[in-house]
């Protein structure tokens, strides 16, 4: 199973089915978490990206599953929290330069059922101390039938995170292993790099504008100034 399919309620990582409508959010919002706090804001999903020259890097948001972190279905154990390879390395190497790093991730398990809210917040933080704290997340709370503005490839957790950064998106970069990440970042003006896995779809890698083997090429890629093709890994 992967995240172009359904995961069945007993697949590794997946959780017991829950009362959807327990933790059913609105379509018009998404869930926004900041460090130190456990609970998410709950902020209206951002429907234009604000004014901002191009200029040099300042941040850089990356997918959850696949990307930071190894893909398991509907994950809502932290003990199955597992960085991808180069993973802490990359964000480590962004945080020295003096950037800003965040988390972009739709969480459709909440919308079917499969996961509660507090499980995606423990998963957050198991993250975060496994990298140290990220400076926001962006959760799209919804399913594909939800019609919100914020599930990948729609640019609404983009646009959050970087409003909430204090960011201009064409100063901002997303990281990610499906073709959802690098759209939602060319829909908010942001720039996309694709880190394909064996998940990724050839047709994602052929259209992908920028593209790298690992994160560590991604940050090599972001840092260098490359605007196009692999970088040098």
């Amino acid at each position: 199973m992967n995240r172009y399919q359904d995961a069945a309620p007993g697949a590794r990582g997946a959780t017991a089915v829950v009362d959807p409508a327990a933790e059913r959010e609105e379509a018009g919002r998404l869930w926004l978490y900041v460090p130190g706090r456990q609970a998410p804001e709950r902020v209206p999903v951002p429907t234009r990206p604000p004014s901002g020259d191009a200029g040099p890097l300042e941040a850089v948001l990356f997918d959850r599953d696949g990307t930071l972190v190894a893909d398991v279905p509907y994950n809502g154990d932290p003990s199955l929290v597992e960085p991808m390879p180069g993973a802490l390395a990359a964000v480590a190497a962004l945080r020295a330069r003096g950037l800003m790093v965040g988390v972009v991730s739709n969480q459709s398990g909440v919308a079917r059922g499969l996961l509660t809210g507090g499980q995606v917040a423990a998963v957050r933080q198991e993250v975060d101390a496994r990298f140290g704290p990220f400076d926001v997340w962006a959760v799209c709370p919804h399913g594909p039938g939800d019609r919100c503005g914020c599930r990948k490839p729609a640019p609404g957790l983009v646009l959050a995170a970087c409003a909430r950064l204090g960011v201009s998106p064409a100063r901002t970069a997303v990281v990610g292993d499906i073709g959802a990440d690098v759209g939602a970042a060319r829909a908010a003006g942001a720039r996309g790099v694709l880190v394909p896995t064996p998940m990724t779809r050839s047709d994602e890698v052929v259209a992908a504008r920028e593209y790298a083997r690992d994160l560590p090429g991604s940050v090599r890629l972001l840092l260098g100034g490359r605007s196009s093709g692999e970088g040098t890994v």
